[in-house]
């Protein structure tokens, strides 16, 4: 059974940085990160795929997210600077192992087959 396990969550300061973590139990082709605040719909930050490991991001987050991943590991990570309140969510990982065809949205959820059960990342003023 695949697992995949977020870690990093905690609570910062606006203007912080941090860095969360999620490890996939096997090879992944994809890895996302999604985040859902209180109240409000699950909201789609990134991805990463594939052997050049293409990146996506939703517009408002572009420059101040960034994810990376270490392959070998099987971890991805969501690198959030100049953090705001607005960004205080849990933070979700998803992974699928299976490849996107042509026209697979990666921001949709239904492109991914794994999902972690999320880590909290609170932002105070």
């Amino acid at each position: 059974q695949v697992q995949v396990v977020e870690s990093g969550g905690r609570l910062v300061q606006a203007g912080d940085s941090l860095r969360l973590s999620c490890a996939a139990s096997g090879s992944m082709y994809a890895m996302a990160w999604f985040r859902q605040a209180p109240g409000k719909s699950r909201e789609f930050v990134g991805s990463i795929r594939g052997n050049s490991d293409m990146t996506e991001y939703t517009e408002s987050l572009k420059g101040r997210f960034t994810i990376s991943r270490d392959s070998a590991r099987n971890t991805a990570y969501l690198q959030m600077n100049s953090l705001e309140p607005a960004d205080t969510a849990v933070y979700i990982c998803a992974a699928t192992d299976w490849v996107f065809i042509i026209g697979t949205d990666s921001s949709s959820p239904r492109s991914y087959r794994y999902w972690g059960q999320g880590t909290q990342v609170t932002v105070s003023l």
